[in-house]
């Protein structure tokens, strides 16, 4: 660190726009940032007929770019070669680096750090309410260490190399998350191929739990995510302020129903660490008859097309809020029920599609914690 030495960014970078008048009869290939140091991303096409301003600005690869709105949400990165050639509005300020000082790459670094974003952000006029812009003065005033050349080339291909493997384990989980849900998808309709159906009502029936509240008691709720992705545990609600609002237990096993968004899939299972917390009257449960359905398979089966477009005729109404799953209307929805062994097959097979993806996500974080350390070795 000794050969590191405190700079402005105004000594290394030079503020650079290329305007181009706009043309009515074409288009020009839009980019857009990314927040929290994420990178760039492609737009759709600006139609020079539509446009309103009269201005594009030519990006080129290697440019140091930012968002004036969104800066102080860390939308600060380096254009790369396959947005070379697109157009931004005057809200993208470029900067051009001086190639003898100032790698691009080690800026886009550099940029990935929120500290970074605060400090730009102190002083400038309301920045974070997304109403004051930053300001490019306060890029060309802002002092950073910078080592030598060479010691940056050695931080990108560090930082570069783990980055790298993350990107290649998330690819790696998402080809066998997609063949898991494959697996799953032909399993369950091998063994519900002409199986009978029956009411929910005759095999998981709605099972109630109301609380008498105790206004000295807490009470922990539970919450059901949609799309499938589970339980969530909300705070203690403190008995005096329950009000007027009644309250359910809720025990493992439960299959819960959050009847707001159940016709997008808000149904899940109960586990242990569920048990006891407390549901209010938009959340049902029902418990599976153990001689003739399980919880898991019955969650699954609403994951599926056939279950969430039942779900869905279950719950009538607009948009949103106002579609709420009916009691009756969910006991009459009829579910197929392959003999229990199967049942119990299958969940079998789920559990273990799901210890594979819990190992790819925490071998996915143990890299992700990785990458903030380094940064914060590398940077100080």
């Amino acid at each position: 660190m000794s050969r590191w030495s405190k700079v402005l960014l105004g000594e290394v970078l030079e503020p650079y726009q290329e305007p181009h008048d706009v043309d009515i009869e074409r288009s020009y290939p839009n980019a857009g940032i990314f927040n929290n140091g994420r990178g760039m991303f492609r737009r759709q096409d600006i139609s020079g007929a539509t446009r309103s301003a009269s201005v594009l600005y030519r990006i080129a690869k290697g440019d140091f770019i930012y968002s004036r709105l969104k800066a102080f949400e860390g939308a600060y990165t380096v254009v790369p070669d396959e947005l070379d050639g697109c157009f931004v509005s005057n809200e993208f300020p470029t900067f051009k680096c001086d190639p003898k000082r100032l790698l691009p790459d080690f800026l886009r670094w550099y940029f990935k750090q929120p500290p970074v974003w605060k400090a730009l952000a102190v002083g400038s006029k309301g920045m974070g309410n997304r109403r004051e812009r930053l300001h490019p003065d306060r890029i060309m005033e802002f002092a950073i260490s910078l080592p030598p050349l060479d010691e940056q080339r050695r931080i990108v291909a560090q930082l570069d190399a783990v980055a790298g493997r993350i990107a290649d384990r998330t690819v790696a989980a998402t080809t066998v998350g997609d063949e898991l849900a494959t697996t799953l998808r032909n399993a369950f309709a091998k063994i519900t191929e002409g199986v009978p159906r029956r009411p929910m009502a005759e095999i998981a029936p709605l099972v109630r739990r109301p609380v008498e509240i105790d206004l000295d008691s807490a009470y922990p709720e539970l919450g059901v995510r949609s799309f499938g992705r589970g339980t969530f545990h909300k705070p203690p609600l403190p008995g005096g302020e329950v009000g007027t609002k009644k309250l359910f237990e809720i025990h493992t096993d439960d299959l819960v129903f959050n009847i707001v968004f159940a016709w997008e899939g808000a149904v899940a299972v109960a586990s242990h660490a569920d048990h006891g917390r407390f549901g209010s009257h938009r959340f049902l449960t029902c418990v599976p008859i153990s001689e003739r359905s399980t919880s898991h398979f019955l969650r699954f089966f609403f994951s599926t097309s056939d279950g969430l477009k039942l779900l869905d005729k279950a719950s009538p109404g607009g948009a949103g809020r106002n579609r709420t799953l009916g009691l009756k209307a969910l006991e009459a929805i009829e579910a197929p029920v392959p003999p229990l062994d199967a049942q119990q097959w299958f969940d079998a097979l789920q559990a273990k599609a799901g210890a594979v993806r819990a190992a790819q996500a925490v071998a996915i974080a143990d890299l992700d914690r990785l990458l903030p350390s380094l940064l914060h070795q590398a940077f100080g």
